[in-house]
C-alpha cells in the first residue's frame, strides 16, 4: 500500500461516489495494474475501470533556488456494482 498517498476529497471526486468511483493520489512511479492489485487486496473490492492523469508541478521557492514539489498521479478508480470502499477519513481529537 505505498504506493496510493490519500485519498483525494474535492467537489469533482465527491459528485463520483455517486458512480462508485473513488478518487486518490499514487506514486508517479507505480503502475496501474500495481495499483489495481493493492485496491482490490487491501479493500476487497472488484475494480472495472482506472482513468489516471499526472497533476501539473508546483514551484516552490527556497531562498534563490527554485525547485518542485513531489510529483503524484491521480487515480480515478472506478468499482464494480454492488462494492464501496468505507470512508477515509481520520478523527482527530
Amino acid at each position: 500500500m505505498d504506493g496510493i498517498k490519500y485519498a483525494v476529497f474535492t467537489e469533482k471526486s465527491i459528485r463520483l461516489l455517486g458512480n462508485n468511483q473513488y478518487t486518490s493520489n499514487v506514486e508517479s512511479g507505480s503502475t496501474r495494474t500495481e495499483i489495481k492489485h493493492w485496491v482490490e487486496l487491501f479493500f476487497g473490492v472488484k475494480v472495472i475501470a482506472m482513468n489516471s492523469h499526472r497533476l501539473p508541478r508546483k514551484g516552490r521557492k527556497r531562498g534563490p533556488i527554485m525547485g518542485h514539489t513531489m510529483h503524484y498521479r491521480r487515480m480515478i478508480i472506478t468499482l464494480q456494482p454492488g462494492y464501496s470502499i468505507p470512508p477515509l477519513i481520520e478523527k482527530r481529537t
